[in-house]
């Protein structure tokens, strides 16, 4: 599991959301949508990660 890979999410689910706000504030739906986009992003990356950290557990 890298914890790079982890930083880079959680980087991308704070940019998301920094974009989501920012689409609230000036009311530009398309802002609010790639803000969440890559807010859904940042999960699946995360979800990646703990597979990957599972299979390794059960490897070992």
């Amino acid at each position: 599991m890298s914890i790079e890979d982890r930083a880079k999410a959680t980087a991308k689910n704070l940019e998301g959301k920094a974009q989501e706000a920012l689409g609230k504030v000036t009311g530009d739906p398309e802002d609010q949508a790639e803000g969440k986009a890559k807010q859904a992003e940042s999960q699946v990356r995360h979800g990646v990660e703990n597979v990957k950290e599972n299979v390794k557990e059960k490897l070992d």
